[in-house]
């Protein structure tokens, strides 16, 4: 997640938060009937993740589960203990396959042997990532990030943190429950339609009750922080980017205006085309931004200024570089840039005027 030069400030100020300051790590609170919020910590700078519990008649269905972490299952021990009462879980739904989501999904179906509910993009490459744990960082990966302009010490830090997203991830199952697009789950007896927006991942799940007037968002909107779109070295010349704005734009014709919107981060709001139009205005204004830096050569790494608030870390280099990609991607399947390599392997990108 990022937070980006963008004109979000003043739609963020408009949204209503209707349940006020979140509760603690661990800690719980109803915002529907039968829908209970659960906020799980994580180590990072962003440092939770909401997830969801939906309450059956003989049990619970979760909807995401935390990074694979011994101090977050104790956690979910206490909620087992607290909220649920010895009340188990009946299936475990994930919206998308990011450690922070999907994480202790193997472990909870594991526990309590029921199903686990994905599309099936994000199942299939979940799987695929976490068997690149243990490997050595690929030659296409170097090539990609080199393209990029990293120095040789970014490479050697992309090196060593190759194959990182399996150790966050618990064993999956081997089989699963497909999701897609228009699909209806009953869940708390209520009837709920499975939405599918694309560009943070592949074929990320948003679960909508029109009974409740909610929308379990995952990653798709997010109040305060703007999620990250990127490139990877397994599809160098991805327009994720073009994704997200149709998925934005088709989002905001789905949803009612007064939905309340359930996101993995921050806290629940109202607002939520005023949300979605910002976020589109926000990636318009970073386009518009290159395209002026770029009237003279740069490679990606040297946009990184004009897209990130505050500068980028080590932490979050390779995040940054995904992103600088997805937007100049963007811009040269538009027409308007060009991608040039030199003869050391480093991608230039210049605006055509």
């Amino acid at each position: 997640m990022n937070e980006r030069n963008d004109t979000e400030t003043k739609e963020r100020a408009r949204l209503d938060y209707p349940f006020g300051p979140a509760p603690a790590a661990g800690a719980t609170r109803e915002v529907a009937l039968g829908v209970t919020w659960v906020r799980l910590p994580l180590p990072f700078r962003l440092d939770h993740i909401n997830v969801w519990l939906i309450e059956e008649e003989n049990g619970f269905t979760v909807v995401d589960t935390g990074l694979n972490d011994p101090r977050i299952r104790d956690v979910w021990e206490s909620v087992f203990a607290s909220v649920m009462k010895g009340r188990p879980v009946r299936r475990v739904i994930v919206t998308h396959l990011h450690p922070d989501h999907v994480g202790l999904a193997g472990w909870l179906t594991e526990k309590f042997d029921v199903p686990l509910y994905m599309t099936r993009t994000e199942y299939l490459l979940c799987r695929t990532m976490v068997a690149d744990t243990g490997r050595e960082a690929p030659p296409e990966g170097i090539r990609f990030y080199k393209a990029a302009g990293f120095s040789e010490e970014a490479l050697e830090r992309y090196r060593k943190r190759f194959g990182f997203f399996g150790s966050a991830v618990h064993r999956l199952p081997q089989s699963f429950l497909r999701m897609q697009e228009g699909d209806r789950l009953t869940l708390g007896g209520r009837e709920w339609q499975v939405v599918v927006g694309r560009g943070h991942s592949p074929e990320h799940a948003c679960l909508i009750c029109p009974a409740l007037n909610i929308v379990i968002a995952g990653d798709q909107i997010l109040p305060r922080i703007s999620s990250n779109v990127s490139v990877h070295p397994t599809e160098p010349e991805a327009n994720p980017l073009g994704d997200w704005l149709s998925s934005c734009a088709r989002l905001k014709s789905v949803l009612p205006a007064d939905i309340l919107v359930l996101p993995s981060h921050n806290e629940p709001f109202r607002g939520a085309h005023l949300r979605l139009d910002a976020l589109i205005r926000g990636h318009e204004a970073a386009l518009a931004k290159l395209a002026e830096l770029c009237r003279t050569p740069k490679r990606a790494v040297d946009v990184f200024g004009a897209l990130f608030l505050g500068g980028v870390s080590e932490a979050t280099y390779i995040m940054a570089a995904g992103e600088s990609i997805a937007h100049l991607n963007y811009l040269v399947a538009a027409g308007r840039m060009r991608r040039e390599r030199d003869v050391n392997g480093v991608d230039w990108y210049h605006t055509v005027l």
